[in-house]
């Protein structure tokens, strides 16, 4: 059996520095709680941009350029290891770590940032890391757009893990391209939380026959800095911005644990990997099932690159 937890506590925002302390501090707790497999929300580090939402057009962009500039100055550089702490903790307590991070374009001098899941293994190893292909609606003021590069599964310490972020899981192509990969843990984090994407989780677990595990940020309005522009207009009477509602199903679509509405904490499950293999017996959508006589799949893995500029002699 494996433990696995979906991670329903707060960033610390826009504060890289402090929030990775956090993000190891997390790291560490888990470890004292058995757990093996960790999966944090989308854009976790260091803040999934809630605000942004209030930031449309018709409102005049209201304090947009604000938001990201904080964003950028505290995104993740993998090429400077900025993740370093995340994989040191990984190793330390041998526990494989999925991570949604916003992160920096490090190519060129650019200002392009990115929404990142990157998956660490227990032995601090990055083993991948994948950009969101599409940005949803006001995200795409934030982040730029992502390729099939990274949507790969990973053979860790736990099991085959893969996954895709946010909306991506509605994409009916992208999940068969991580199904096809023989995917058993299934991560999606998400900025989503409401009862849609929680019968999204279910056709997961029983279209793929793999264990997923979803989960939206989990915070209150005094986890948001208070000079953010609109944070007084992000918040209902109960204090809450996001509510985390996590969840985790099973290979037959049934739900193991959660969901988990406006707590702060651990969701977690005991899994055996093992139960891919029975419910794929039955219904295995890229093997008997597949009839790739009929229905065939193409996914472009090349990495989109910067426009690189040569200075004429």
């Amino acid at each position: 059996m494996t433990k696995v937890a979906a991670v329903q506590y707060p960033p610390v925002y826009y504060d890289l520095a402090k929030c990775l302390e956090r993000a190891v501090e997390i790291i560490e707790e888990a470890a004292s709680d058995g757990i093996e497999c960790l999966v944090f929300s989308e854009a976790w580090l260091s803040g999934y941009p809630i605000l942004v939402w209030n930031n449309l057009p018709e409102n005049g962009f209201g304090g947009l350029s604000d938001i990201y500039r904080r964003m950028f100055e505290n995104s993740v550089d993998l090429s400077k290891d900025d993740l370093k702490p995340v994989c040191y903790a990984a190793r330390e307590h041998g526990i494989v770590v999925v991570i949604g991070i916003n992160e920096r374009e490090s190519e060129m001098s650019a200002s392009t940032l990115y929404n990142t899941m990157v998956i660490v293994d227990a032995t601090g190893e990055i083993l991948n890391v994948h950009r969101k292909v599409m940005p949803t609606n006001p995200e795409r003021m934030v982040w730029g757009f992502g390729d099939a590069s990274g949507i790969n599964v990973v053979e860790t310490a736990v099991g085959r893990v893969g996954g895709l972020l946010c909306w991506e899981n509605y994409m009916p192509l992208a999940r068969a391209a991580v199904y096809a990969q023989n995917v058993e843990i299934y991560c999606a984090p998400t900025a989503a939380e409401n009862n849609v994407w929680h019968a999204a989780m279910q056709l997961v677990g029983r279209e793929g026959s793999c264990f997923v595990v979803g989960v939206a940020p989990t915070v209150e309005r005094s986890d948001i800095p208070k000079d953010l522009p609109s944070y007084a207009e992000y918040a209902g009477d109960d204090g809450w911005v996001a509510g985390g509602n996590g969840i985790i199903c099973d290979p037959m679509g049934d739900v193991i644990a959660g969901p988990m509405p406006q707590k702060k904490g651990f969701l977690t499950a005991d899994i055996d990997v093992g139960q891919v293999r029975e419910a794929r017996r039955a219904f295995d959508v890229m093997g008997h099932y597949s009839r790739p006589d009929i229905f065939q799949l193409s996914v472009n893995k090349s990495k989109l690159s910067p426009v690189k500029f040569e200075r004429e002699n």
